[in-house]
């Protein structure tokens, strides 16, 4: 089975950002990029197939943030080959610009399945596993928590709803899924292997035309506004909570 995997860099929350002088965008020498979470599980998923049926996994990246970086880890956690698509951006995209890039990519290509993380925490327009199957015609589940390929092709997934429930259900490739968690935590990376990877590991570089789409335009950007702070209750039970009650009282929270 030939599987596709898009991962994407996103901004490393731990770090403070600052805002550019612009005003529009965050300032890329506040950035420290990181692989997006659903992505990298989307990748472990994706192995995990390999390891079931066979086949090959391909992993794919805009030029962007820290990219390469990405690539080389995905190669040393067992991808068999990583492409890294320079479309003439300058920063990362939105999810329709970058969508139509890579469908007018996989549309050349022969893979099974594609799959992406099922979001990012700087997505402004929807799912892009969604969106790339839109550009494709294919058919497109999300939120997936676990997937089995049987025998023929078929492929079983386990798609999750609010509340815990999940149901099972069953595609036929060529698909596009968006993974909400692998079946078990993404595998880690000895850095010493990271290292050798860095020095032997071949990446691909793709020059695409760029999308056509109109980018989503900012009008500005604001930090968050620091508050006063937490107040914290203190006392027995009972006291607490009665304090609880006179706040949503005030609040004209209780009738």
């Amino acid at each position: 089975m030939n599987i596709a995997v898009v991962l994407k860099q996103v901004p490393d929350l731990v770090e403070g950002l600052e805002i550019d002088v612009s005003g529009k965008a965050v300032d890329p020498s506040s950035v420290r990029y990181i692989l997006s979470e659903s992505d990298d599980h989307a990748l472990e998923e994706a192995l995990i197939i390999k390891e079931h049926v066979g086949g090959r996994v391909e992993v794919f990246s805009l030029d962007t943030g820290e990219a390469k970086e990405a690539m080389v880890t995905a190669l040393a956690k067992g991808a068999d080959h990583a492409v890294m698509v320079n479309a003439g951006l300058d920063s990362a995209p939105d999810n329709h610009t970058a969508a139509q890039v890579f469908a007018s990519i996989f549309r050349d290509k022969r893979f099974d399945l594609i799959l992406t993380g099922v979001r990012a925490i700087d997505d402004m327009d929807g799912s892009l596993g969604g969106l790339i199957a839109g550009f494709l015609d294919l058919p497109y589940v999300g939120l997936i928590r676990k997937v089995q390929v049987e025998a023929g092709g078929t492929t079983l997934i386990e798609k999750e709803y609010p509340g815990g429930c999940a149901a099972e259900l069953a595609v036929t490739p060529p698909a596009v899924l968006g993974i909400q968690a692998a079946e078990r935590p993404p595998r880690y990376v000895p850095i010493t292997r990271l290292r050798q990877m860095m020095k032997t590991a071949s990446v691909e570089e793709l020059l695409v035309a760029p999308a056509t789409l109109q980018p989503i335009g900012v009008v500005r950007l604001f930090k968050p506004e620091e508050g006063a702070g937490a107040v914290m209750l203190t006392g027995s039970l009972e006291a607490i909570s009665q304090q609880v009650i006179g706040l949503i009282a005030e609040r004209h929270l209780l009738r």
